[in-house]
């Protein structure tokens, strides 16, 4: 028996199913409509566009505070520099660094510090690209710490391995009938060798052969660690020496040969942009130079001043970095017309003082970079830093020897750079004597004396054996504190310092290895140094107080008399950069030998 629906069920049934149809079509439509709409997202969204800082490199990079001012705004330093690649590596807006790398005229140790600001900025997973056009061993070690490096096809890279050279003087000053009278103690303390000797003595070649030949193996060691090469593949290159771009890339020295604005396209494949915004002036303060009309005119007042009023003390923890450049002078810093810079132990001391009478500062960064001085100014310096109770980690940046070791011994740690010269534990002393020029000049000079040693400071004759003998009684005792002193700092006995002191120069990896100083590291090393001395968080926010306080361009100009502008005048800028530098050094020079004991550089070494 068959059983019948109703016919009100069949009716039902349908209605549910086109119902149910109905609402699969609405949502194939609707569906369908999300598609073309996200399509149209898709195609609207905007070109990827990407920030790359550029930075220009050149020049020296002098350490420590620039002028306050317009001057100063315009003036790029180490300090400032290496602040932008640290800003740019810990912005989210910036994909990458662009380096046109244009000729450093700087010691190892500056470099050191730009190679360690790069590699920190390459550990956020951002690319660092170096642009080289003509590159000299300086400019290259830089380059080196990049992911890429590129040159154009006209660009000469020229590593020629390491060079020492001394000049010597004493040939021509026999000629002027002029002659230095000195006094050393220390076997290698040879500062006056270039003005008494025509060649190298013997312990002079041994300490320069030392320093060339750890600058050398650091050389070696790090463009082959940096180029992913074998290090006699690299000893090899160096040998040639002289590479035209096409040949350093075939020698795997440079990544790519192209010129600027090729480069610039590659880098949109490199980093997936559709557009790049290069910028060229990042985080650098802007200058309003609109200076017409009355507001324009205090405008300039204020910016000759240093700028607007300085805000209120923050409430932060501080770590005071005191700067100690220059050679090392008894009174008051100063900075003649030729840009020579003289640290004056009152300068430094002052600032030293108002670090540690500051509430807000744990701990004080002891920046050094300074050939030494005179003894005496050094031994001041050096005695403030052991009286101050707070920390103090010495920092060391190109140089610091003698004087500038010296000045180092009273801090708690000691930081160099791998290519710091330090060392240098000696003394030197004496007097320019000028009596044959006298006598070619047909200048005549009686004298009228009273006392064995009267005529120990006179320039027209050499010492007297009484004379002679009380110098060296001076530098003995003299030497005898210096090694003294340095030989408590480090915790050796006195013999042992001693077969380390004579003079002898080293280079920052050579003072770690015979505990001259505790450890390599960099100026931001040294602050980390010092906020654990002082226990505080490694994390926690500290303000950097710079001492001693940059002078204004009118301070310079009209304020103390004593120190001169520090504001290089165009034309000397613009002078061969060896005949500036040899001015500079004749300057220094002049101001050293007014002190009777020198704690000095046995000579100026500059590395290429």
């Amino acid at each position: 028996m068959q059983r019948q629906i109703p016919v009100v069920w069949i009716v039902l049934v349908l209605c549910l199913s086109l119902s149910a149809a109905t609402s699969a079509t609405a949502k194939d439509k609707k569906s369908k409509k999300e598609e073309v709409g996200a399509e149209a997202v898709e195609k609207k969204a905007p070109p990827k566009k990407l920030d790359v800082v550029q930075l220009r490199l050149r020049g020296s990079y002098p350490e420590g505070p620039t002028s306050l001012g317009l001057f100063g705004e315009m003036q790029p330093s180490l300090a400032a520099t290496i602040r932008q690649i640290d800003q740019a590596a810990e912005d989210k807006d910036v994909a990458a660094l662009w380096l046109q790398i244009e000729g450093i005229a700087t010691g190892r140790g500056k470099i050191h510090e730009l190679r360690s600001a790069i590699t920190r900025f390459r550990k956020t997973d951002k690319p660092v690209y170096a642009q080289l056009t003509s590159a000299e061993t300086g400019s290259y070690l830089l380059a080196a710490a990049c992911d890429e490096i590129v040159m154009p096809p006209s660009g000469m890279l020229m590593v020629p391995g390491v060079r020492a050279e001394v000049t010597f003087y004493k040939g021509l000053l026999d000629k002027l009938g002029v002659e230095f009278d000195m006094l050393q103690m220390g076997k290698y303390k040879g500062a006056a060798e270039p003005y008494t000797r025509t060649d190298m003595s013997p312990s002079m070649r041994e300490s320069l052969e030392g320093v060339l030949d750890d600058t050398y193996e650091n050389l070696t060691t790090t463009i082959a660690a940096d180029r992913k090469l074998d290090v006699d593949k690299v000893k090899q290159l160096l040998d040639r020496g002289l590479f035209t771009a096409d040949a350093a890339q075939k020698a795997g020295l440079v990544d790519q040969v192209a010129y600027a604005d090729l480069f610039e396209k590659s880098l949109l494949k490199k980093l997936q942009a559709d557009e790049l915004n290069l910028v060229t002036n990042y985080r650098k303060k802007k200058v309003d130079t609109d200076f017409s009309g009355m507001s324009g005119m205090f405008k300039f007042m204020e910016l000759m001043m240093g700028g607007s009023p300085s805000k209120s003390a923050g409430t932060k923890t501080k770590i005071a970095v005191v700067y100690a450049v220059g050679p090392i002078m008894l009174g008051k810093s100063t900075t003649d017309m030729f840009g020579s810079q003289a640290l004056g132990s009152t300068t430094l001391i002052a600032a030293l003082r108002k670090a540690a009478d500051d509430p807000k500062v744990a701990a004080i960064v002891l920046r050094i970079d300074s050939p030494g001085g005179s003894a005496v100014a050094s031994d001041l310096i050096w005695r403030e830093t052991v009286r101050i109770e707070k920390p103090i980690i010495a920092s060391m940046g190109d140089v610091a020897g003698s004087g500038g070791y010296y000045i180092a011994m009273g801090a708690d740690k000691i930081l160099a750079e791998p290519g710091t010269l330090t060392g240098s534990i000696g003394v030197v002393g004496g007097k320019l004597v000028l009596g044959g020029l006298y006598d070619k000049l047909g200048i005549t000079t009686e004298v009228i004396s009273r006392g064995k040693n009267s005529g120990s400071f006179s320039s027209s004759s050499r010492f007297t054996p009484e004379e002679r003998k009380a110098w060296t009684t001076l530098l003995e005792e003299t030497y005898r504190q210096f090694v003294t002193k340095a030989a408590e700092g480090r915790g050796l006995k006195y013999d042992e310092l001693e077969a380390l002191a004579q003079g002898r120069i080293y280079t920052g990896r050579m003072a770690a290895a015979n505990g001259l100083i505790d450890e390599l590291g960099t100026l931001k090393d040294a602050i980390a140094e010092a906020k654990k001395a002082a226990k505080l968080d490694p994390d926690e926010p500290v303000e950097l107080l710079i001492l001693p306080r940059p002078k204004t361009i009118f301070e310079q100009l009209f304020g103390d008399p004593t120190a001169t502008s520090a504001v290089t005048p165009a034309i000397l800028t613009n002078l061969q950069p060896e005949l500036l530098q040899a001015v500079r050094k004749a300057s220094s020079i002049r101001q050293l030998f007014t002190e009777p004991t020198l704690l000095w550089m046995p000579y100026d070494v500059e590395i290429k």
